[in-house]
């Protein structure tokens, strides 16, 4: 593996989720592996999971690990070409990128999308010019389109809980006060097709009308717009929200009613519930699920760290 920006990068999902497994039995036993090697963490956005987790891996494999908060602590960033730099941003993308594989081995880059302008925030130009001017492997710590790392720790987390061979798991649409990106969700579709491709589990999504997400994520997906009917016999559920794609960015209404409590769980097969974090209590997700037994937010956050380290794992490997 060289690179890790989506589930297209991973030649087999069950078997990552397994090396994952495997270990988080024994988390220091590959030191070796990143000494004298350094991880670069550049966020272009908050984050506290995403950063953690990554950091405390890298450490786990012996990795030193140098963090930059871009938005704060960097240079104003051009990201166009053939354009004359005399207003507000002061480095090319080229260089800073560049410079930037001159000091790590590895890059872990976090950058969101506008919600303005749905193709630009689709092209990932931001993103993919970072992979192409660094020259060194790189490792999605959330994109505008993609957050392969969270749903590598989902899919870890439903592998571990699961009581079938096959379970039922459900992405359900939840409301929101603002309009959040696809980014979540695209992942999360994306890695639980694939997981139902290699006979990991049974998929299913459910939203209000106008919340499709782009197709190229959710190929030959049952969607369900009637919740209840979704959440029938599901064994987990995966509560999240996101702003429209085809009225791109924007929070439609008929939205009102889907948010979780533990009464709407008596049609499930006992399902345990998910989500990303941060989560909205009593908006998005109920306090009473949350702080219930059926909630595995906590124990999924926590495989965030071991979704890290095997994908840092299998980075080193591959330098």
């Amino acid at each position: 593996m060289k690179l890790f920006t989506s589930v297209h990068d991973v030649p087999n999902v069950n078997e990552l989720v397994e090396e994952a497994l495997s270990l988080k039995t024994d988390p220091y036993a590959l030191q070796h592996l990143g000494k004298n090697k350094t991880l670069g963490l550049i966020f272009l956005n908050p984050s506290l999971r995403t950063r953690l987790s990554t950091q405390k891996a890298a450490m786990n494999l012996g990795m030193n690990v140098m963090v930059m908060n871009m938005d704060k602590e960097g240079w104003a960033l051009e990201t166009r070409d053939g354009v004359i730099m005399n207003g507000t941003t002061v480095e090319h993308i080229r260089e800073a990128a560049a410079v930037i594989g001159e000091y790590c081995d590895i890059m872990g880059l976090r950058s969101f999308p506008s919600l303005k302008d749905r193709e630009a925030d689709y092209s990932e130009d931001i993103f993919n010019k970072f992979i192409k001017y660094s020259n060194i492997p790189v490792v999605s710590l959330e994109s505008a389109t993609r957050h392969p790392l969270q749903s590598f720790a989902d899919l870890i987390t439903i592998q571990e809980y699961k009581k079938s061979v096959r379970p039922k798991v459900v992405l359900s649409w939840a409301p929101h006060i603002k309009p959040l990106p696809q980014s979540v969700p695209n992942s999360f579709a994306e890695w639980m097709c694939r997981a139902e491709a290699e006979g990991m589990i049974d998929f299913v999504i459910t939203h209000p009308k106008g919340y499709e997400l782009a197709e190229e994520f959710t190929p030959n997906t049952t969607i369900v717009y009637d919740q209840d009917e979704a959440l029938k016999d599901a064994d987990f559920i995966y509560v999240k929200n996101w702003s429209s794609y085809q009225d791109y960015g924007k929070i439609l209404p008929g939205g009102e009613g889907w948010m979780l409590d533990l009464e709407r769980l008596k049609i499930t097969n006992q399902a345990k519930v998910m989500h990303c974090l941060p989560v909205r209590r009593d908006l998005e997700l109920s306090s009473e699920i949350l702080d219930s037994a059926e909630s595995l937010v906590i124990k999924e956050a926590g495989n965030r760290l071991w979704a890290a380290q095997t994908v840092l794992k299998n980075l080193l490997t591959s330098l």
